[in-house]
């Protein structure tokens, strides 16, 4: 049923962004200033019928090969098709034919504008939670992108395997979506208004967290978020209490991450060179690295940072060898009673 519901959606009840009815999917926040000039180059009835909640182009695109999992009208592929270069190439995959019609009718258009010689994007129907019956083949794109379209499908847990499985080792899942701070009810999960808006098929933030690291991702980074507010008050009385947030995470292919911050005495050092993030690079919310500074890093952001794309723009300082127990800073530490006496002394207290 919800397949057809959003078929429906976004393909006949919605002409425009303009017509969506709370800020779910709609882009959130000040757009990137490298971005406002390139969003620019993209067709106008593009433009129109975005219907994202996030920003998803993360850093050093250049010369990749990145997959769009609900592209849409094809917003977000052109606005990367300008930063992977003639050199790179992007594919958009989705099931809905209006949307897919306006993608396809500007691809010249599109190529002639950014003065590229052949196409370097290309737009398949299908469905996300079915990748694996497309032409796409395994271990093969650098960056899988997706923007508020998960909370739209059934199997989400196939979704995510179904990226991990394209992802070349060190790749990234790079997507905007909608979560709630709670598991809705079935009634409002059925409901075709709230599912179409993006907000009954929103996961409970706790459930995503297990499912990714279920489907493969270990080490799951938050990068943004901020909080949605239903301003239709026939919505929010569906929905009661319920909180949603749009948020945006980076999920790394990287076998063997620990489930928790380890300390193995390691650094890295950014030495820039990343154009959209000269003076300091935004691994994720938590870790914000600046040009020259020695900044000290777990085990598994040390292989985020070494064993991805991004190792050129580093220098990394240390190894596996020693560990030094949980990582300081990063939201876990000794769980045990530190005031205890040390073994072989005699307790005090009267305490049992």
């Amino acid at each position: 049923m919800n397949v057809e519901v959003v078929k429906e959606y976004y393909g006949k009840v919605l002409k425009g962004s303009k017509d969506l009815k709370t800020s779910a999917c709609c882009d959130g926040g000040g757009v990137p200033g490298h971005l406002e000039t390139l969003i620019a180059n993209v067709h106008e009835e593009v433009r129109s019928k975005y219907y994202g909640c996030g920003i998803v182009i993360p850093a050093a695109l250049q010369g990749c090969n990145v997959l769009d999992l609900g592209s849409g009208s094809g917003r977000d592929v052109y606005l990367i098709s300008q930063l992977v270069g003639e050199g790179g190439g992007v594919t958009g995959v989705d099931m809905t034919d209006e949307q897919l019609a306006t993608a396809q009718a500007h691809k010249d258009w599109h190529m002639q504008k950014f003065g590229y010689a052949k196409p370097n994007v290309r737009f398949l129907k299908g469905y996300l939670e079915k990748l694996d019956t497309l032409d796409l083949e395994p271990s093969t794109f650098d960056v899988v992108v997706s923007n508020c379209v998960i909370n739209l499908c059934v199997d989400k847990l196939a979704v995510l395997r179904g990226a991990y499985r394209l992802l070349k080792p060190g790749g990234e899942l790079y997507f905007a979506d909608v979560y709630c701070d709670r598991r809705l009810t079935d009634e409002m999960r059925a409901d075709p208004l709230l599912y179409g808006e993006c907000l009954g098929g929103a996961l409970y933030w706790n459930d995503f967290l297990p499912m990714a690291k279920q489907a493969g991702y270990l080490d799951p980074r938050l990068v943004t978020s901020r909080p949605i507010e239903v301003e239709n008050e026939a919505m929010r009385q569906k929905l009661g209490q319920a909180r949603f947030f749009s948020a945006t995470y980076r999920l790394f292919k990287l076998e063997g991450l620990e489930p928790a911050c380890e300390d193995y005495g390691q650094a890295v050092v950014y030495r820039g060179g990343v154009a959209e993030q000269e003076k300091a690079f935004a691994l994720d919310a938590r870790h914000v690295i600046e040009q020259g500074k020695v900044f000290p890093v777990c085990g598994n952001s040390w292989r985020m940072l070494a064993e991805t794309r991004f190792a050129p723009y580093f220098d990394f300082v240390g190894n596996f060898d020693t560990h030094y127990g949980i990582f300081a800073g990063c939201g876990t530490s000794l769980p045990f009673n530190e005031s205890a006496p040390a073994q072989g002394t005699k307790k005090t207290s009267s305490c049992c």
